[in-house]
């Protein structure tokens, strides 16, 4: 895949994955764009509350996806990350893009309506990480499950940008762990 498609692609997740949550908060709660992005929540605080459960969850995850009974899932996503040819501002960028924009969409936006429980079956679903094939990446899943319930239920508690700060921060050491694994020697 080239350079161009994955920025658009990310592109597309940080922007276009938010209108539709807006534009159906603005047009049915009459919410205004101040309101769904939480800025009057947008603080400093949070944000590094975020980013520290973000990594100690991702590094968690690390030591999981390190077992050998991963080992066929861990391979997989190594390969896929090679082909890819990240380097250290394209992970952060797509980091970023998907903390923001899928936070946006499942948090603010669908969250609203199906509560935290089931926005988190959804959004672990659609990430793949459900499957009657592959029983290891179910375990994945069953570990990634608690995560995204913190997110869901951290959102009223911390807001928004908690949840956005998470989410990046625990991609950035997924990306980065798996390029160094994944790096020529």
């Amino acid at each position: 895949m080239s350079k161009w498609r994955i920025y658009l692609l990310g592109f597309i997740t940080l922007v276009g994955f938010p209108i539709p949550a807006f534009l159906w908060l603005n047009y049915v709660e009459n919410w205004d764009i101040a309101t769904f992005l939480q800025l009057e929540k947008l603080q400093l605080e949070p944000i590094l509350f975020g980013l520290q459960a973000g990594f100690i969850y991702a590094a968690f995850a690390v030591v999981l996806l390190s077992s050998d009974f991963l080992k066929d899932e861990r391979t997989n996503q190594s390969k896929l990350l090679k082909k890819l040819n990240l380097n250290a501002f394209d992970m952060i960028f797509l980091s970023i893009c998907a903390g923001v924009g899928e936070e946006l969409l499942f948090r603010i936006g669908i969250q609203f309506y199906l509560g935290p429980i089931i926005t988190t079956l959804i959004f672990v679903g659609l990430h793949g990480y459900y499957s009657l094939k592959n029983w290891a990446i179910n375990v994945y899943g069953i570990l990634i499950t608690p995560f995204i319930l913190i997110l869901a239920y951290g959102l009223d508690t911390f807001g928004l940008w908690f949840c956005i700060a998470a989410h990046t921060m625990y991609d950035v050491v997924l990306f980065f762990t798996y390029a160094k694994k994944v790096a020529p020697k």
